[in-house]
Formats: C-alpha cells, structure tokens, sequence
C-alpha cells in the first residue's frame, strides 16, 4: 500500500534551489515534486536532484500517506511531478495526467510496469524506485548460535521459528502498526500456493478475493505462522503499535528478535542500528512447497505529470529516468533501479538479480492493484483483526480465517 512504508513521515515542505533563485524573486518558477518519503530516504533525494546541476529550483512537498491528495483540485501550489508510491493508482487518474515524454515512455513499458503505466499505446508513467517485497533481514550471529539456516521452504520457516522459540530466541518483529507490512506478508502467501489467482485478482475489474478459496487458504497458512507461542517481540500488543523503522530497531538496534519482513529500502535503517555491521544477513521468502517458484512481489515509486505540466517538468522527469540520476542515493543504501543489479551493497546485489533473472515469480503489491478493498479500511483492517485473533490463540486458526472472509465480503459489497 502506499509507500509511507518508509522510514518516518515528514509534514513540512521543504526547498531546494538547484542553481537558480526561488520563483518569490520572480525569475523562474520552482519545479514541485510531491512524495511520499521523510526522514533519510528524503535526505537521499535531496542528494539527488543536488546532482543533477538543475537551472531551474525544485520545491519538494512531503505528503507521507496523504500522496494521492496530489491529485486534488488544479492549483498555483499543486504539484508538478508526483513520486507515486502506489502504481495502481496510475489507471485510475488517467484524466489527470499528462502523457510522458516520448523520449523516455519506453521505460514505463518495461516488463511489469506496462501493466499498469501504459494505457491505449499511451504511456502515463516511468518507474524512479522499485522496491523488492518479500526480503526478510536477520541477525546472522543468532542462526549460528542456534544452528540454523535461512529456509528453502515455508515448512522450513515454520521449523526454524520453533526452534529459535525453544531456544529462547524471539524469531520476529512485525510492524504491525503498518498494516502494508501484513498485506506484504499475505501477498507473498498468496503468491506462492496460487500465481494464477493472484494475477487473477490484480487484474479483475471488480476483484473478490472472499470468493477465491485460494485466498482464504493463504490465510490459514498466515495464521499457522502468525499464531506459533512466542513468535514476536512484545507480542501482538506492542507489534499492532510498532510501525516499520521501529520493527527494524527490534531486530538490529535493541536485538529482541531474530528477523523482520522488510523490503530492500529497510536497508539504511539496519545499516544505522546494527551493533555489527558484519552482523547483516538477508533471505528471501521461500517456496511454499519443493518445486514451486518462490514468489517475488515488487513495488515502487513511479514519476507521474499532473496537467497541466510545463517544459521543466517534464525535463526534471528525463533527468531523473537517467541511469546515474540515483546514484547518490544508491551510495546511501536502500535504493533499487528497475533492470539495474550492479554498483549495490551485496545484500541488494542479490535482491535487484533476483528481480531480474528470467522465470522469477515476480509480481507487482496486489493490495495496491484492489483498489479500495486493499486499502487501510479493506485489506490492511482485515489482516489486522485476523493478527489478533489468532494471536490470542483462544480463537481457533480456521474460525479467524472464517470472519476474515467474511469481513473482506463486507468491504466488497460496501
């Protein structure tokens, strides 16, 4: 879901003069990108749009989770370029957007960006951030001294909590309080036992997962996992509070846990409060069973116009899609370039090959693609209920299943 999936939220418009004065002295009017990122990840673009030696200033506008209000009514402050975290969106304000420039829209066209950036021939969007969904981060030191490794499967996943439980080692941190990390974790479920009814439901015009048993089956096994004595840190409580940058602090900074689900940009945050730097491991989410492919869901940051859009705008957005625009960023970590495996720390080397190796699993955040059954009140509430429930433990896994689809049915209908 949106990518407030970041670090921490940011509220206050912040300038940036690239090599010319601001438009209050008259001489140019800035160029406004609205985003979704704060914290480090929006110190790193900064770094970027710096690197770019730009004759015209940019005027960066954080809007956190509130990043479709880019699309409200036309305005002098309404943004130029809007850094969406949700490509889903893009077929569903197609009357608000300019087409991209011709020079670039093959890039909007590539492998699964197409899917949702190009419409009747026409492209509406070019890709700036991928990010790779189904990467888990852990403490190396803790599997050694337990005598585990990272799964091959997801019976395996399940195994390796348990005997981290029974060694008296809480296996994770949920950051539950951001329910995007709940719908990652049944997406990749999801993927793995059913690619067809996933893709199915990306694409329906009117999506019911409540009436795919497939989905409810996902569930079932979520809920196995998800209802293992001892498996988070703090337990259900303190996980329904704990959004992500904390949820990576748990592992790495207080080391209350052994892992967390947490996609590459995490990376920044691990590299922060990691004790020992050499202490960084990383896996992907497993197959669900021998033989299958491992499922791979991807997101990103996707550059749109909003009409109307100027000459700037558009030459900020060709300069941005250069292969070395991001490389201030990439230097920071937790940054990844859609096609791009090379000049990355070896934890997202192995991430940004996986997403391109032919025959991978891969397949854009399905929450991002139901439209408003995916959202904080359809899927994200949904997870969140079926998470206490289950974690209760004094509600058995199938009857918490049972009410999930039944409360899905009831966003579907409403």
């Amino acid at each position: 879901m949106l990518s407030s999936r970041r670090a921490f939220l940011g509220t206050a418009a912040t300038l940036l003069l690239a090599g010319c004065s601001s438009d209050v002295l008259g001489l140019r009017r800035a160029v406004r990108v609205a985003v979704s990122w704060s914290g480090e990840e929006l110190r790193a673009f900064h770094k970027v749009l710096d690197g770019l030696s730009l004759s015209y200033p940019v005027e960066v506008v954080p809007l956190g989770d509130d990043i479709s209000t880019a699309f409200g009514a036309r305005s002098t402050r309404r943004p130029d370029i809007v850094m969406l975290p949700q490509p889903g969106l893009v077929p569903r304000h197609l009357s608000d957007l300019e087409p991209i420039p011709d020079d670039i829209a093959p890039l909007g066209r590539a492998r699964l960006w197409k899917e949702l950036l190009v419409h009747e021939g026409t492209t509406y969007g070019v890709p700036f951030k991928t990010a790779h969904k189904s990467a888990v981060w852990y403490r190396p030191s803790v599997f050694r001294q337990v005598g585990v490794q990272p799964p091959r499967l997801w019976s395996e996943w399940l195994t390796l909590n348990r005997t981290l439980t029974e060694a008296g080692v809480t296996p994770f941190a949920l950051a539950a309080g951001d329910g995007w990390v709940l719908t990652d974790f049944l997406e990749n479920v999801l993927l793995g036992i059913a690619p067809s009814v996933y893709l199915g439901l990306a694409t329906a015009t009117d999506p019911r997962p409540s009436q795919q048993p497939q989905f409810g089956a996902a569930l079932r096994l979520l809920g196995t996992m998800w209802s293992a004595p001892g498996l988070l840190a703090g337990g259900v409580e303190e996980s329904l509070v704990q959004q992500f940058p904390d949820a990576v602090v748990e592992v790495f900074g207080h080391r209350k846990a052994a892992m967390v689900l947490a996609s590459d940009f995490a990376e920044p945050v691990v590299r922060s409060f990691a004790a020992d730097p050499s202490d960084i491991g990383l896996f992907t989410f497993p197959p669900m069973t021998a033989g299958a492919a491992a499922p791979v869901v991807v997101g990103g940051d996707v550059m749109v116009l909003p009409k109307p859009t100027t000459e700037d705008a558009r030459d900020l957005v060709r300069r941005l899609s250069a292969p070395a625009a991001a490389n201030p960023w990439i230097a920071e970590g937790g940054f990844l370039v859609d096609g791009r495996t090379s000049g990355y720390s070896p934890e997202l080397t192995r991430l940004a090959e996986q997403l391109t190796r032919p025959g991978e699993q891969l397949q854009f955040d399905l929450s991002d693609r139901l439209g408003r059954i995916g959202d904080i009140n359809g899927l994200w509430r949904v997870l969140t209920d079926f998470l206490v429930a289950v974690g209760r433990r004094d509600t058995a896994v199938q009857d918490a299943v049972d009410d999930a689809m039944a409360e899905l049915r009831k966003v579907e209908e409403g």
